[in-house]
């Protein structure tokens, strides 16, 4: 059994650090489904979106550790350490600062999110509540939002206790229940007692300041307790699946159902690399693989809301073209631009938003979509299960899937200048056509039935004799080529291929051989828009790992599993990249890709509960 991360003292900092005063990734982050904040070890708030995870960055010194930047912090007087955990199986975050004394404070941060006469009570609320540990201490409040992407001071009012920030778009209220005056003139005061501080809408509060940021801590601790003692989570390996799945259900955007890739742009896959991209926004490929790992967790609720915003993307596609993303509100135009004015994640710039990917043909698209969409037609405990209306739609997609099964596309991977019949594109074909085939047959439909394993049969055949490379003796990146892809070690995953055939074992060989790094796995081996790829890509190793278990190597899965929980930060969190040098985190945080990879091979890895009970 694996350290607890939900206790100060199974906080750990195997991850590497980074250099003093510098932005890090080593961050908690709080939400509600509705927004989230990322907050650093030594309690400030340094990412923030409002109104959504795509909106502004109100508080952005993530990517602007300058004077500019935009930051919400808690100081003590003589700062010497802090600590930092969660509350156990929550989504409440408790940093501990402590002076040259000894004595210290606790900040407690999170998103209220809990059931209200019968509905989500999400609202777009940051709570700060702080006390003292043992004596009173000295603190100050920082509190510098910034709109516009940091380009413009908000203007300051107040009431009898709020702090109104007002901008063109947006005004932000603080509801507080300590001296406004040391609030605005960032005046070290004693603390005595418990301090509030609640930033969200200019409305005013129903209840009084400390009632309801009590209330609200209590009740949102008790709905995540609930969502957590739900989950199905396996023997082994517990906290690590629980810390996934609450950060997994923090990426939905629950008024529409979108799920986002990650809650920040611009964090570089390695530094200098220029290879910094907003992933704020909702791809199917991804949301499809958070979907999956929930689902083996018994958590059927995120997939349900999931299938609201599918099915809108779906009915407006009429059959025709689907974008690998869209925004959270179903947006299909999300034009890439740069920002100059902000030097980025340790001056690591571009800054970008938007991305061009939306313009791109990626055709594994569709294989997502109906994955993404199967077992809704088969969950018996579902509220509303999926039927012949809705086959008949998801057909549209399965005809575009086929239809474009052997057409050049960008790949998984987004290419932005090179286009190829992408084995994994075509995998994702095939997988389509192989779904709707199972689904037909349960709805009863046998002409369906045939028709869609036909043309499963018909993809399989020509993939498993094209892709397949007698010189690399490896299943290749793409249709007759010899480059490879960890990609292709989705094979596996979606049943395409027995992975105790012979051709999936000698790919995985093939694989670590010219990918690895140690136990870190890269995406792919040839050149890209950007050169050869510097860090490790979490889930392509964690891919290797689930390969390794299939075939049989279950205790070399499981030695790279535990270099990879280490790799985590000190909450249990994961971006997109390792350095295999570093250790360090590198890339959009946090990542759901990560996150979904931990899941599935805790899962795949751990003893059956019979043998412990």
């Amino acid at each position: 059994m694996t350290t607890s991360y939900d206790t100060p003292s199974g906080a750990h900092a195997s991850a590497a650090t980074a250099p003093p005063g510098q932005a890090s990734l080593n961050c908690g982050v709080v939400g509600n489904c509705a927004f989230s904040a990322l907050i650093d070890q030594a309690g400030q708030v340094v990412w923030s979106c409002l109104p959504r995870f795509d909106g502004d960055p109100v508080f952005n010194t993530l990517l602007d550790a300058t004077e500019n930047g935009s930051v919400w912090a808690i100081d003590i007087e003589n700062f010497a350490r802090s600590e930092q955990f969660y509350e156990p199986n929550t989504a409440v975050l408790r940093t501990r600062l402590y002076d040259t004394d000894g004595r210290g404070v606790e900040i407690t941060d999170f998103a209220p999110r809990f059931l209200s006469r019968d509905r989500m009570f999400r609202p777009l609320m940051l709570i700060r509540r702080v006390r003292p540990l043992d004596h009173a201490v000295r603190i100050r409040v920082r509190l510098r939002p910034r709109y516009d992407w940091g380009k413009l001071a908000p203007q300051v009012t107040q009431g009898s206790h709020h702090i109104r920030y007002v901008g063109p778009e947006q005004t932000l209220r603080l509801n507080t229940d300590v001296s406004l005056n040391y609030v605005l003139s960032e005046t070290y005061f004693v603390l005595g007692g418990t301090a509030n501080f609640l930033l969200g809408p200019d409305e005013t509060l129903a209840g009084g300041i400390d009632e309801t940021a009590r209330i609200f801590e209590k009740e949102t601790i008790n709905y995540w307790r609930t969502y957590t003692r739900r989950l199905a989570v396996p023997l082994e390996w517990q906290d690590v699946v629980i810390r996934a799945a609450i950060t997994l259900k923090l990426s939905l955007y629950e008024d529409t159902g979108a799920i986002i890739a990650a809650m920040t742009t611009s964090i570089p896959e390695a530094p200098g690399s220029s290879r910094n991209w907003d992933y704020r926004y909702c791809w199917l490929r991804d949301a499809f693989f958070v979907v999956r790992a929930l689902n083996s967790l018994s958590e059927v609720g995120t997939m349900e809301e999931y299938l609201r915003w599918l099915t809108n993307i779906v009915a407006r596609s009429k059959g025709g073209h689907i974008q690998p993303l869209y925004g959270i509100g179903l947006e299909e135009q999300l034009p890439e631009s740069m920002l100059d004015h902000l030097p980025g994640y340790r001056g690591n710039g571009p800054v970008r938003v938007g991305n061009q990917a939306q313009e791109h043909f990626q055709h594994d698209v569709y294989g997502n979509i109906v994955l993404g969409a199967a077992q809704a037609f088969l969950d018996h405990r579902l509220f509303h299960r999926a039927g012949r209306a809705e086959f008949a739609a998801l057909e549209a997609v399965g005809d575009q899937a086929f239809k474009l099964h052997a057409e050049p596309d960008a790949g998984m991977w987004e290419l932005r200048t090179r286009a190829r019949v992408h084995t994994s594109s075509m995998l994702m074909s095939w997988a389509a056509c192989d779904r709707l085939a199972k689904v037909a047959h349960k709805l009863g439909l046998p002409d369906r039935a045939d028709h869609w394993n036909s043309r499963a049969v018909l993809i399989r055949e020509r993939l498993l004799r094209e892709a397949w490379s007698e010189e690399r003796q490896a299943f290749a990146e793409s249709l007759g080529g010899r480059d490879l892809d960890a990609s292709v070690l989705l094979m596996a995953e979606v049943n395409f291929i027995d992975p105790m055939d012979p051709r999936f074992i000698a790919t995985v060989d093939a694989l670590e051989a010219s990918l690895c790094d140690g136990p870190y796995m890269r995406r792919y081996e040839a050149p890209d828009d950007f050169g050869k790829p510097e860090t490790a890509f979490n889930i392509c190793t964690f891919w290797r790992i689930d390969a390794l278990a299939r075939i049989g190597r279950k205790d070399e899965a499981r030695k790279i599993f535990e270099t990879m929980l280490m790799a985590r930060n000190h909450l249990g969190l994961l971006s997109e990249d390792t350095h295999p040098v570093t250790g360090e985190m590198w890339g959009n945080f946090p990542q759901t890709y990560s996150m979904v990879g931990l899941i599935n091979c805790a899962v795949r890895l751990s003893a059956p509960w019979d043998s412990a009970i």
